[in-house]
């Protein structure tokens, strides 16, 4: 089940998000995911975010949002590749017209995943937060 996130569910989505981040980006210093945990939670305080709840209510991954722009999709690492993410992209993909996103290009399994949800990539740039490059990606509804 979808849901938009509960106060009560950040030391949760806050988990998953560190523990996705460190696995996801193994080519960015794990003390950046580290040192940033505290300022993110409170942005996701501020942020409109949908969790996905397995069948015994436990949160299996979460999508963040700010406006149109996905600021992240997370599935926890025993959930992932069993069409969580894809169910997250496309309930938002329901509720917004558009929708653009930044993903790194050392990741390559997400670039993957988001071309098979038909983002195409826009451009290029460099992560001023991590110097690395990322690409700009973007879905419309047709």
């Amino acid at each position: 089940m979808i849901r938009k996130m509960r106060k009560d569910d950040i030391e949760s989505i806050s988990k998953i998000w560190l523990d996705t981040n460190i696995k996801a980006h193994n080519f960015i210093n794990e003390n950046y995911w580290k040192d940033n945990l505290e300022s993110v939670k409170d942005l996701f305080l501020k942020s409109e975010i949908y969790v996905y709840e397995d069948n015994e209510n436990v949160i299996q991954g979460f999508i963040g949002l700010d406006d149109n722009y996905i600021a992240g999709i997370f599935v926890c690492q025993s959930a992932q590749s069993q069409g969580i993410g894809k169910q997250l992209v496309d309930y938002v993909k329901k509720i917004k017209p558009c929708i653009n996103l930044k993903v790194y290009k050392g990741n390559t399994r997400a670039i993957k995943f988001y071309q098979r949800e038909n983002f195409e990539i826009k451009n290029e740039s460099i992560d001023e937060n991590t110097g690395e490059e990322e690409y700009s990606m973007e879905w419309n509804k047709q």
